[in-house]
């Protein structure tokens, strides 16, 4: 009666059951998520890349696995990530890598090469922001000059593409933002006016343009608006009281 053949190992590397007998599975280990059969590397919520585990950094025969990277790939990683979503200037990426904790001397050096290859061009986000936020959401140059100042835009930048947008462009915008609002608007025509030159004031325009806006607006739409429209001096208005509260 000849014996059993001995099996040379466990696991993958066992020799197959004889027919009959019962299927040996081999045990696997559980997989981590992150660990380096994921295919990727460990990375927390914001990006930032995790330092490796015991079981990650090195393999059973001594080698080296996957390991941290250096602080220069992590603030290029972290720019990519908030260029991907929309332009950025260079003070809203500088404040991104230091919020994750990158030192200022590396801000500065991958900063300056975004610069030098054109990635980041605060002039060029101005004039693009400008122009979208104007026909979009039919903003002021007030407004405009705020919302460029708390992107860290250089006033002389800001003050560059905001004067691409002429007084004419602003007045023409303003009466289509009226005559538009105007359409669904509801109760006396004195109440309408200040509710319309409130939303003008809202969105950047100096009181005297607002107030010549809305006044040509009701003065097309009905016979009793135009009545009122004709009693509204819009010079005295703006300068009269400049106390009051145009923006209830």
């Amino acid at each position: 009666m000849a014996g059993r053949r001995a099996r040379s190992g466990r696991g993958w590397d066992a020799v197959p059951p004889r027919t009959g007998d019962t299927p040996v599975r081999p045990r696997r280990g559980r997989r981590s998520r992150s660990g380096p059969e994921s295919g990727a590397d460990p990375v927390d919520e914001g990006g930032w890349p995790t330092e490796p585990s015991d079981e990650s950094a090195s393999s059973p025969d001594g080698s080296s696995r996957a390991q941290p990277r250096d602080e220069a790939e992590a603030a290029r990683e972290i720019c990519l990530r908030q260029l991907a979503v929309r332009p950025r200037t260079r003070a809203e990426l500088a404040g991104a890598m230091a919020r994750r904790g990158i030192s200022a001397e590396v801000v500065d050096e991958v900063l300056d090469r975004y610069d030098e290859v054109g990635i980041i061009d605060d002039a060029a986000f101005a004039r693009a922001w400008v122009s979208s936020r104007h026909a979009g959401r039919g903003l002021a140059r007030r407004a405009l000059a705020n919302e460029l100042r708390q992107r860290g835009v250089d006033g002389d930048v800001a003050s560059a593409a905001l004067g691409e947008l002429d007084e004419a462009t602003e007045a023409e915008t303003a009466r289509a933002l009226v005559e538009r609002k105007l359409r669904s608007a509801r109760g006396e025509p004195e109440a309408v006016f200040r509710r319309m030159v409130g939303m003008l004031a809202r969105k950047g325009y100096p009181p005297g343009l607002a107030i010549r806006a809305v006044k040509e607006a009701l003065a097309a739409q009905s016979a009793e608006a135009a009545e009122f429209a004709d009693q509204i001096d819009p010079d005295t208005l703006a300068t009269s009281d400049p106390d009051s509260d145009l923006s209830s």
